[in-house]
């Protein structure tokens, strides 16, 4: 059947300083992700579940519907790209779920967004 569907992720991370707050435990994170469908159909972005750990193993898990309140619609070889952020309570941790996608033929298939870092850049002195 070759790859059908095939959705291929993204993310790049950025530490938003000016938002966190280290000695509240308070560390925000900006991440850029780009979604390309790869596959041979066209499929609609419809519903997202993040999974969020922190370094102390705390686990914040995110449903809902679309991105950034987009559903968006990806023919063969398009992408879309979005910024949203997160924040944990420690200056490491890590992200990693899932994309609902829906093809033109009504069939739903998961879109796995493989983990990434989120960390705060070493500092020199």
């Amino acid at each position: 059947m070759g790859k059908k569907y095939r959705i291929e992720i993204d993310a790049v991370t950025n530490y938003l300083e000016s938002q966190s707050a280290p000695e509240a435990d308070r560390y925000v994170f900006a991440y850029t992700i780009t979604i390309r469908n790869s596959g041979d159909a066209p499929a609609r972005l419809v519903a997202r579940h993040w999974i969020i750990t922190d370094a102390h193993g705390k686990v914040q898990e995110v449903r809902g519907e679309g991105v950034v309140g987009e559903k968006p619609y990806l023919a063969p070889g398009q992408s879309f790209r979005y910024t949203s952020a997160a924040m944990i309570e420690t200056p490491v941790g890590s992200m990693r779920g899932a994309y609902r996608m829906v093809a033109d033929d009504g069939e739903h298939f998961d879109a796995e967004i493989p983990p990434f870092t989120l960390a705060i850049p070493r500092t020199l002195h």
